[in-house]
């Protein structure tokens, strides 16, 4: 049964597949009413306005019917088990997209041990959708994943951790990580995607002096600095943060370089407002392409296809659209 917890969960051809079809919904594929009939369940347990709205929205459009449960909808306030409610919902729910500060296992459970199919919308370890709609981004943006170099300043959280096990599937891909010093991926992260990086021909390095910086790049990547639900033992931790900032200094050594943000954005933190609300930030055509990387996903794991449409290479404009060139 199809799931998506971990970027682990998919081929290398099914990670593929499942951006060509996000960056296919983007450029107007029509969606198939996929689950017409069926019922999605959406559990998020942390705040989110992109990510729930995006899989709230992508059930409806393949023709779903939606129950959304919040942080204090569910028994598992009250005491019950992870693994009785997951036994219930799975009895009920068709399909079940999940977002927590806990571990994946917790997902696991709650999808009646494999029962349904569950979708990991954000856990403490990995935000798997996140990268999925970077690569899609990537994809629109520049007609291709294969092959691009990409920076990425700030903390080793979930969502770098997503981006450094999918992007290094991806052929001749450039990954560069600059964290704070204690602040990096989990080595066991870094370890797993040199191995895929070594079998793609892709490649992946973490530094941590922002001295450090490669010479050419397609693409700079941050994230906000305190991600929801994690808090820092350091209470000087800005310090350590503040030299990585994305600012038009940086920008300025990558003059056709795009920014990516997976918002929600802190300016005058993990980035500047002028380089956010500049004419090189896709950020929030990133957001937008949660909506259609949601519609694949949701597709995928409901009938194990990802539709046969091919995306089109955006050209710069407005109207929601890419601004490259």
């Amino acid at each position: 049964m199809p799931r998506l917890i971990s970027v682990d969960d998919l081929t290398d051809q099914q990670l593929r597949d499942l951006v060509t079809r996000g960056a296919a919904f983007a450029a107007g594929a029509r969606p198939d009413p996929v689950l017409a009939g069926k019922v999605v369940g959406t559990y998020f347990s942390k705040t989110s306005t992109r990510t729930r709205t995006a899989f709230a929205t992508a059930a409806l459009r393949l023709g779903g019917q939606l129950i959304s449960y919040g942080p204090h909808d569910l028994q598992l306030n009250t005491g019950e088990t992870i693994a009785d409610t997951g036994k219930v919902l799975s009895r009920m729910l068709d399909l079940l997209v999940i977002r927590t500060s806990g571990p994946e296992a917790e997902m696991v459970q709650l999808s009646g041990d494999g029962r349904v199919p569950v979708v990991n919308a954000m856990s403490e370890r990995e935000h798997p959708t996140q990268a999925l709609t970077d690569l899609t981004t990537l994809q629109r943006c520049f007609g291709r994943v294969d092959g691009l170099r990409l920076l990425y300043c700030g903390e080793g959280n979930n969502s770098a951790v997503a981006l450094a096990l999918a992007l290094t599937r991806f052929p001749g891909t450039e990954l560069t990580l600059c964290t704070p010093p204690g602040y990096g991926l989990p080595a066991e992260v870094v370890a797993q995607a040199r191995t895929s990086a070594a079998a793609s021909g892709a490649s992946i390095v973490q530094r941590h002096d922002i001295a450090q910086l490669p010479e050419q790049l397609d693409a700079v990547y941050t994230t906000r600095w305190q991600t929801t639900g994690t808090s820092k033992a350091d209470p000087d931790w800005r310090t350590a943060f503040q030299p990585f900032q994305v600012d038009q200094q940086l920008m300025d050594r990558y003059p056709r370089a795009v920014f990516l943000h997976d918002l929600p954005a802190h300016r005058g933190e993990e980035v500047s407002a002028e380089v956010l609300d500049g004419p090189r930030s896709i950020a929030f055509d990133q957001a937008e392409n949660k909506l259609h990387s949601a519609m694949a996903v949701l597709e995928w794991c409901s009938t194990g296809r990802t539709g046969e449409a091919e995306p089109g290479r955006v050209h710069p404009g407005d109207s929601g659209r890419l601004i490259w060139w």
